[in-house]
């Protein structure tokens, strides 16, 4: 689609379609109206209230909108209506399966959308948790030592008396992963034995799931020793904004593991340095997120996997100082160039009050600096929007107080030993 020629013709024109209504879907509705003025188009499975209940978005459940077919042709509908109504649509999503559904039939909904993905053959090759590990080996990228075994050969065993324990288990690819269903499924595996990690491979084998499960060394180390680097690229795959930041507590509901609930800015140019090297190595364009450890045994700090997506925390590029959604728009939209620029304010990316913080982080002088942040006002809840409705900030204050119920359950409750789902 050809871009619009000024800011002013995108308030009057762009549609965002946003799908998903989680954190990071809200989080593009608000920076959509707050940087552009424009409401969005929420598609979701269920009714998510702290979203739905937001007077900046037309919130549709839609059946069937988490099955490919269903969601195409969906969406072919509604880019068709927006063309007739001379508007201008772009395609945004909050999780890896919409990136992948965006990316593969990005030919025939880039005819009625704009859709900022990287293409179909780049997405599946570096999102294949091996062939990530096998790009940074060749570009001199620190990673976990890691093994993988194939789920879909029913023969297939482990040694698992030969590794030393604990271990991290998780599928190398969460797009399959996503219909597999088995007792015990959690986003990403810390395991603590032989039995439990054969346990996992056999249920994985006996599930839906035909791709490789990854084995990896344990990098030591709580939450903290966790970070996150968002990127945006340009056409040519040279890196134009970075921002990172240190997790410093993570969910530990088993559904939601790996998903960090406070991030205080951190940035570390070693690291970023690294990521410029994959994002210009593989051309690729964008936004992207990588799952990066510190390793305290010898100082580096080790990639895990990239996200071909703005991840779900993205809101804290815009607590850093540039707006996310801006570089979308001004990329793919306007036609712009995009400046070099750094995301480096300081910032606390906070989805959980400080009490939390208070009773879960063990480290006393890590604990003291964050509460320290919230004491400045410097926290920040991607749902808390003021402009919004009371109704809105009613559900949005539940989700921000319901986060004390299941560390409670989940951490307090059991001594800080990970509970396992009901």
């Amino acid at each position: 689609m050809l871009p619009l020629p000024s800011e002013a013709a995108v308030t009057q024109k762009l549609v965002p379609v946003v799908l998903g209504g989680d954190i990071l879907g809200y989080s593009y509705v608000r920076e959509f109206h707050r940087v552009y003025g424009v409401s969005s188009i929420v598609l979701a499975t269920a009714d998510v209230k702290a979203t739905s209940s937001s007077r900046f978005c037309d919130y549709r459940i839609v059946e069937g909108v988490d099955q490919e077919d269903a969601l195409v042709a969906y969406l072919l509908d509604l880019g068709r209506t927006l063309v007739d109504e001379g508007k201008v649509g772009l395609l945004v999503g909050s999780g890896d399966w919409y990136a992948r559904i965006f990316s593969q039939h990005k030919e025939e909904l880039s005819e009625l959308f704009v859709v900022p993905y990287i293409d179909f053959e780049l997405l599946d090759d570096i999102t294949q948790k091996e062939r990530f590990y096998e790009l940074c080996e060749q570009l001199g990228m620190d990673y976990p030592r890691t093994w993988r075994f194939d789920c879909s050969d029913p023969d297939a065993s482990i040694d698992a008396a030969s590794f030393d324990y604990p271990l991290i288990a998780k599928p190398s690819n969460s797009a399959r992963y996503h219909y597999a269903e088995f007792e015990g499924k959690k986003k990403v595996f810390e395991v603590e034995s032989p039995e439990e990690l054969e346990t996992i491979f056999s249920r994985l084998k006996a599930s839906s799931y035909d791709r490789d499960l990854i084995v990896q060394e344990f990098i030591p180390g709580g939450d903290e020793g966790l970070h996150s680097v968002t990127t945006y690229s340009d056409a040519e795959g040279r890196l134009r904004m970075s921002c990172m930041g240190q997790v410093i507590l993570q969910d530990h509901a088993p559904s939601a593991i790996g998903n960090p609930v406070v991030i205080r800015s951190k940035r570390v140019e070693a690291v970023i340095e690294q990521a410029a090297r994959f994002l210009e190595h593989t051309h690729y364009r964008g936004y992207a997120n990588f799952d990066v450890k510190y390793d305290p045994r010898d100082g580096s700090y080790r990639f895990f996997e990239v996200n071909t997506r703005p991840g779900r925390n993205t809101f804290y590029v815009s607590l850093a100082g540039v707006p996310f959604v801006r570089l979308i728009v001004d990329d793919f939209i306007l036609g712009r160039e995009i400046e070099v620029q750094k995301a480096e304010d300081e910032f606390l990316y906070a989805c959980v009050p400080p009490i939390v913080v208070r009773k879960t982080v063990e480290d006393e002088q890590l604990r003291d600096e964050v509460l320290a942040m919230y004491e400045r006002g410097l926290a920040t809840f991607p749902l808390f929007y003021a402009p919004d409705t009371l109704v809105h900030r009613f559900w949005a204050e539940v989700t921000y107080r319901n986060q004390i119920r299941k560390f409670k359950r989940y951490v307090w409750d059991t001594g800080g030993k990970q509970a396992d789902a009901d």
